[in-house]
């Protein structure tokens, strides 16, 4: 069978390194002109590499990734490009580190199909839950941390101890806003939050 064999890397942040799917994709192997790769979060499928990796699948074609949550970690999303890509594409998916999703062993096996269905609905599952467990602790540790006093953000611009003589030249009409702002070297918007602030 002639087929081409694809493969999808995503990680969620610029700062993240693709090395270790990469490494196993290649081993796979799938040619490094046919790797998609999408460094954006898993949150939703508006990704630009993959939707180019979609459009150009075809029947008989190979899709293979790292691990599930590559297509993304909401259950029902990785259900409906899991069908997508398998039904409505007719295209094969191999994920390399649960090696029950193998559709290509499953062609023809009512039992390997049914197996793969499930064995896909449970990991979905799980990735949507530990996506929302992660959120939840985040929020637990961000609200900890804010109890403790710790601020998050920028640190706040100290005012400047000519504000108060600036300030009350804008109010009683000598200078405008954008003018008070440059003589305090801080910007307009912050200006008027100060005056109103404080």
């Amino acid at each position: 069978m002639n087929r081409n064999v694809y493969g999808y890397i995503r990680v969620s942040t610029k700062e993240q390194h693709e090395d270790r799917q990469m490494i196993a994709l290649r081993a796979f192997p799938v040619q490094k002109s046919n790797i998609f790769l999408d460094k954006l979060s898993g949150k939703d499928f508006n990704r630009p590499q993959y939707k180019r990796l979609v459009r150009r699948l075809k029947s008989e074609d190979l899709l293979v990734v790292k691990s599930i949550d590559r297509l993304g970690r909401d259950y029902e999303e990785i259900q409906n490009q899991w069908r997508l890509i398998t039904k409505e594409k007719g295209a094969d998916i191999v994920v390399l580190d649960m090696p029950l999703l193998d559709t290509r062993k499953n062609e023809k096996d009512l039992t390997g199909t049914f197996i793969a269905d499930l064995v896909l609905q449970i990991l979905s599952y799980v990735a949507q839950t530990e996506r929302e467990n992660i959120r939840q602790r985040q929020m637990e540790g961000i609200a900890a941390a804010k109890l403790k006093g710790v601020r998050f953000g920028r640190p706040r611009k100290p005012i400047p101890e000519n504000f108060d003589l600036v300030k009350n030249t804008w109010l009683g009409g000598g200078i405008n806003s954008r003018q008070a702002a440059k003589q305090l070297h801080i910007s307009q918007d912050t200006f008027l939050r100060w005056v109103h602030g404080k």
